[in-house]
């Protein structure tokens, strides 16, 4: 057993196979230290930032008090696609390890772990480096070049606490009785994925007796928070690169300035600040089936509405993807189509 080990990498994505050499390491040392660093060249489709790999590795490690997670953006690591070719500029490597062993107060015996196949593992290397070289098993089943640059492709290789940040979020939205509820979960059984409800609708439930009657202005905040907070929790619990969101803060907007004749600006805020990565609408081209909780059922209320949506998109520059089928099927079909080709690049 060693006192102290080191890893270091990239971690863009955090994936199973880089938790098993993580683990691997662990059972070595007393201490294993992880080194995040900023990848070279990061996915152009999603934004991950040092702080979104701590926190991956930090809640990955979280009941491994051994496991000590530390990130740098001063000491850049190069990008390989293959170590066959591969040359270490020892000089280089050597200045790093040292910056890092000095950073962060490393005891001398600190080895740096490395998997098998790596170019530092090479017996003419790894004899002239400031550390000793442990090797870990080659994880020969994840290839984590090709899975950085496709995570969709390879998305049951993902850590579960890298899903979140690697999900999309698709919201259906449209005036009342266009059939967005069911193409939800139409879509969420499809591609087995997990869904926001409509919070507006849940909140009359729980917080207005089941009726509309009693609905104000003070409520349109705690509904878009309520909301806020499902498509988090969703986007959490990710088991798709699709995450299906069933209206959203437009929408609830839209009925606050249609039923309150004015803006609620926390309602503003979040449609700004939790922006949904993609907004199918579907046309009001549908029959209006009463519920008990739908009111602006007549063809003018119904223009107006959805011209209010657009207005409301329009005005915070979100872009809609139009689904215009009056057939239910039709507009499942035309959804499946959007979603593949906007997630899964099909």
């Amino acid at each position: 057993m060693y006192e102290s080990g080191l890893m270091i990498g990239h971690f863009e994505p955090l994936h199973l196979g880089q938790m098993r050499s993580i683990l691997d390491a662990a059972g070595q040392a007393k201490t294993l230290h992880i080194v995040i660093m900023m990848h070279p060249a990061p996915h152009p489709d999603f934004t991950i930032t040092l702080q979104d790999k701590a926190r991956w590795l930090q809640m990955a490690c979280a009941d491994l008090p051994f496991i000590h997670i530390h990130t740098t953006d001063e000491i850049e690591l190069p990008l390989h696609e293959s170590f066959a070719d591969v040359s270490i500029d020892i000089v280089a490597s050597n200045a790093k390890l040292q910056r890092l062993k000095d950073a962060l107060g490393l005891p001398t015996e600190t080895v740096l772990f490395v998997a098998e196949n790596h170019p530092l593992a090479q017996s003419d290397v790894s004899g002239q480096l400031v550390m000793p070289v442990v090797t870990t098993p080659l994880q020969s089943e994840f290839d984590s070049y090709a899975i950085a640059r496709n995570p969709v492709a390879h998305w049951s290789a993902l850590h579960p606490q890298v899903r979140g940040d690697y999900t999309k979020t698709v919201a259906i939205v449209g005036g009342e009785s266009s059939g967005k509820t069911t193409l939800v979960h139409k879509l969420a059984n499809y591609y087995g994925s997990s869904f926001a409800l409509e919070m507006g609708r849940l909140y009359v439930g729980t917080d207005l007796g089941g009726s509309e009657i009693g609905l104000q202005y003070s409520d349109y905040g705690p509904i878009a928070l309520n909301h806020g907070q499902a498509i988090r929790a969703a986007a959490a619990r990710a088991t798709a690169p699709v995450t299906i969101i069933d209206t959203d803060f437009v929408t609830t907007q839209a009925f606050c300035e249609e039923y309150e004749g004015r803006t609620h600006p926390f309602v503003s805020a979040c449609i700004d600040e939790f922006r949904l990565d993609h907004t199918i609408m579907l046309d009001n081209n549908t029959p209006w089936v009463d519920d008990g909780m739908r009111s602006l059922g007549t063809p003018e209320a119904r223009g107006r509405f959805e011209q209010r949506l657009l207005d409301i998109f329009a005005r915070h520059d979100i872009e809609l993807h139009m689904i215009d089928q009056p057939d239910y099927d039709a507009r499942y079909q035309q959804a499946l189509l959007i979603i593949d080709k906007l997630i899964y690049g099909k």
